[in-house]
């Protein structure tokens, strides 16, 4: 198969994978009960169980053509923008963001990773720490962050708020890449290794012609799931942090509107999806210039 089948492949499931999730909404729209699935409700109250199905009805679940609809319509009242640009204008806030944090991730992480490789002790010592780290609940860790960059803006060095915002991004941004560079550091097989002891190369040397080049087929995935990592971490910090502005804000605001427009909170959680697609896809296009080095590369 060549590399523009490949792509063309990709594009086509991606579309039949957009269109399943809407043929399967608007078929458990049709046939779904209208207040849903619930179990162990009291007789008194049927709806005090625990709910397994949502419900149905049009406030709860609109249709597909309707929130596509409510897009391009006033965001609030007859002189607001419509509903699409005032999502791309926030869209682009957090985009920005979350690219700050992922340069801080993968900065972090990659480190991370050459030192482990280097040294086997700070491989056993640093690599059980950075997989209990992403066990900490983010929306608790997020007001931890805001509140030491307060102090520091306090403190007379300029600290402001979106900063604390991408330091959160990076703290999802970076486990992949550090997991992902030390795999593909440490990937090189021993008679590669010894080849180049033989030529008497130093470290530096097989690290620039053998251990990065080897990296790139298990970085790159890397580096897309850590793209996508930092915006759900600006998204979440934004709310958590109350960030103005960007989606999260966005999120939280429109939530309140849904009893009365029920399709408009569901703009922003397509901006956001849409948002880590674009992301992803850019450090997609990054690899395209590492094409000779991606032979088998990993799966993300």
């Amino acid at each position: 198969m060549t590399a523009r089948s490949r792509r063309a492949s990709a594009w086509a499931w991606g579309a039949l994978g957009v269109v399943t999730v809407i043929v399967l909404w608007e078929l458990y729209k049709f046939l779904g009960p209208d207040d849903g699935v619930v179990i162990g409700g009291s007789a008194d109250d049927p709806q005090s169980g625990l709910r397994i199905l949502p419900r149905t009805h049009d406030r709860a679940m609109p249709h597909v053509w309707t929130m596509w609809g409510r897009l391009f319509e006033p965001t609030g009242g007859t002189d607001t923008p419509p509903l699409w640009l005032a999502v791309s204008e926030a869209a682009l806030l957090t985009l920005g963001i979350a690219a700050v944090g992922w340069l801080i991730g993968v900065a972090v992480g990659f480190a991370l990773a050459l030192v482990m490789q280097r040294f086997r002790l700070a491989e056993w010592g640093l690599l059980p720490w950075i997989v209990v780290s992403q066990t900490v609940p983010l929306i608790a860790f997020a007001p931890v962050v805001a509140s030491i960059g307060t102090q520091i803006d306090r403190g007379g060095f300029p600290w402001p708020q979106w900063l604390s915002v991408a330091v959160i991004a990076s703290y999802l941004a970076f486990f992949p890449v550090a997991i992902g560079a030390l795999r593909g550091l440490s990937s090189p097989e021993a008679i590669h290794v010894d080849l180049m002891r033989s030529y008497d190369a130093g470290y530096r040397a097989t690290l620039r012609s053998l251990r990065l080049p080897a990296s790139v087929p298990y970085l790159l995935p890397a580096l897309r799931l850590a793209a996508a990592n930092a915006v759900v971490g600006v998204v979440v910090a934004e709310v958590s942090i109350g960030m103005r502005g960007g989606l999260g804000r966005m999120l939280i605001q429109f939530a309140g509107q849904a009893s009365s427009d029920p399709a408009i909170p569901w703009a922003p959680i397509f901006g956001a999806v849409l948002l880590g697609l674009i992301a992803a896809g850019s450090v997609a296009l990054l690899g395209a210039s590492l094409t000779p080095y991606r032979r088998g590369e990993a799966t993300a």
